[in-house]
């Protein structure tokens, strides 16, 4: 997955990816408020977050947000990130309407 990913994104990248998969966070590193580092383990503890979660049992989907703002109280880089990219949601259609 790439192309404009951020942290907010993870919770719907690991439902759908599952754990063999590459995440390319460009922006969503590089755009930290911290620096490059900081990004780094911003999106680091939002997927290890989401995988345990999931692991867990917990529905993503519905969760994904709530998972995300649990993790923030323990990562201030976490907490930085969401302040910079906000919530988002996936709200598309299908492409392939064959």
């Amino acid at each position: 997955a790439s192309g404009g990913i951020h942290v907010w994104h993870m919770p719907a990248l690991t439902e759908i990816f599952g754990d063999d998969s590459v995440l390319q966070f460009g922006g969503g590193t590089l755009g930290h408020p911290w620096g490059n580092a900081p990004g780094a383990v911003a999106n680091r503890v939002a997927l290890e977050a989401c995988v345990q979660a999931r692991n867990e049992g917990r529905d993503l989907a519905r969760e994904g947000n709530e998972i995300i703002r649990e993790a923030c109280k323990w990562s201030p880089e976490l907490a930085a990130a969401c302040e910079v990219w906000k919530e988002i949601k996936f709200e598309f259609q299908a492409m392939d309407t064959l």
